[in-house]
């Protein structure tokens, strides 16, 4: 398990400084307007594939070591097409009969390239869950480094060869990169359709049995998930109508940089959530959680200190004086991105003991404490209140998410106190995992 996390970790930590150079890149290149512009789209497309992800996100991981894979595949694509139909028939809709309304959500000219990115990333996103749910951790690692790595390769190649100086490169490389990948993706998951359902050993059930399963996990997951794209989308709005795409685009570079830290926790959290859905031990589980929860949030704040230790002339070296501000940003965030870090693994274990429904009721704690601060910050403090209403966001989620895993799993406090043992247990995890090859 220790060595998953570390190869996990290590393709986050690559994802990290290629969406440095990405960054840096685009800020350079790009500018802040056309970055900003980049960043509504991008979040236009993670809030389309909410709906997506009903059937074909996160929720595989858990499903496909208890589902046969050939009736999982066929729910999952049959899905995204329909999904991908409906989402251009009311782009179409909308940009006909009410382009204001259309416009207001969609940046001018990139409805089509939305609905691209839609449909592609959703191929690639089942690949990635099928392949946490059967533990190839590996393999999916790999896919990813092809994904990212296609995708700040292309970028560059758009700018500097084909002369794209505004959002068309960004969008274009997003495109290009999961297109890549879905290519490699396809043969690292078809040859689990050649498994019989009796070699899997699975009961036959119906598309619609497992499709009702399935939208029941996914539906509570994925309206967690649209709560929480509320919260992040509510501060763009906000930021884009009182300062602007410029400030969008600053406010955008600050979170690229301090979710860099996002890879310790993320990489942690995969490897407990594959080894969570595929075991019964609640003890266990919860002792992996608190373990796991621990390491996370202790790496994740010394990262963060290390970040915010940083001189503002650096920044505004690295990416032009126009981003100077990120600086402000990253030290208002940082108090979230640990608090962060905690809630995935939270989030992480509720999930994969099957118990998602906490999820959803702490993403409301984290709307209702959104609402209420961002629109006190931000017109106070512009993009560094924004950062602050994330920090309290985060901190209210988990909150009430350690209340709820506490008496679930009858947890001291104390336990959440970092140990020598601890650090001894993990020296010692990662010295079998590496050295001892008896």
């Amino acid at each position: 398990m220790i060595k998953k996390i570390f190869g996990t970790f290590g393709t986050r930590l690559l994802n990290a400084m290629v969406g440095f150079v990405t960054l840096w890149v685009g800020t350079n290149f790009l500018g802040r307007e056309a970055w900003g512009i980049g960043a509504t789209v991008l979040v236009d497309v993670s809030l389309l594939l909410i709906a997506v992800e009903l059937l074909s996100g996160s929720g595989l991981i858990y499903f496909t070591p208890r589902k046969s894979f050939s009736t999982i595949f066929k729910l999952s694509h049959i899905w995204i097409f329909l999904v991908t139909l409906c989402i251009s028939v009311i782009f179409y809709l909308l940009y006909s009969f009410t382009p204001n309304i259309y416009h207001a959500f969609v940046p001018e000219g990139y409805g089509i390239h939305i609905i691209i990115m839609v449909f592609l990333y959703s191929f690639h996103n089942f690949n990635m869950n099928v392949l946490l749910g059967k533990e190839k951790v590996g393999l999916q690692n790999i896919l990813f480094i092809i994904q990212f790595m296609t995708q700040m390769l292309s970028m560059m190649v758009y700018i500097f060869f084909f002369d794209i100086r505004n959002a068309d490169a960004f969008v274009f490389s997003l495109i290009t990169g999961y297109f890549t990948a879905n290519i490699f993706g396809f043969f690292c998951v078809i040859p689990y359709l050649k498994e019989s359902d009796n070699k899997d050993k699975k009961p036959t059930e119906s598309l619609l049995s497992v499709a009702k399963e399935m939208l029941n996990f996914g539906g509570i997951m994925q309206l967690s998930n649209l709560v929480t794209m509320i919260n992040r989308r509510i501060s763009y709005i906000v930021i884009k109508n009182i300062f602007g795409n410029a400030d969008v685009g600053v406010y955008t570079s600050g979170t690229q940089v301090s979710e860099s830290t996002k890879l310790i926790g993320h990489s942690i959290a995969l490897v407990q959530f594959s080894s969570i859905s595929n075991m019964n031990d609640e003890k266990k589980a919860a002792a992996i959680t608190i373990t796991f929860l621990k390491l996370a949030v202790i790496l994740t704040a010394l990262c963060m200190i290390v970040i915010c230790l940083i001189p503002r002339a650096v920044f505004s070296w690295i990416f032009t004086d126009e981003f100077a501000a990120i600086k402000d940003v990253l030290i208002s965030l940082s108090p979230g991105m640990v608090f962060i870090a905690a809630d995935m693994i939270f989030s992480h274990y509720f999930s994969g003991t099957n118990r998602i429904k906490y999820n959803l009721y702490a993403t409301f704690v984290g709307l209702v404490i959104t609402i209420i601060s961002i629109f006190i910050l931000i017109p106070m403090y512009g993009t560094i209140g924004a950062g602050i209403s994330v920090s309290l966001t985060y901190l209210g989620a988990i909150i009430y998410k350690w209340i709820i895993f506490k008496k679930i799993n009858k947890t001291r406090t104390k336990e959440l106190i970092p140990t020598l043992n601890d650090f001894k247990t993990l020296i010692e995890s990662i010295k079998l995992q590496f050295f001892n090859k008896g």
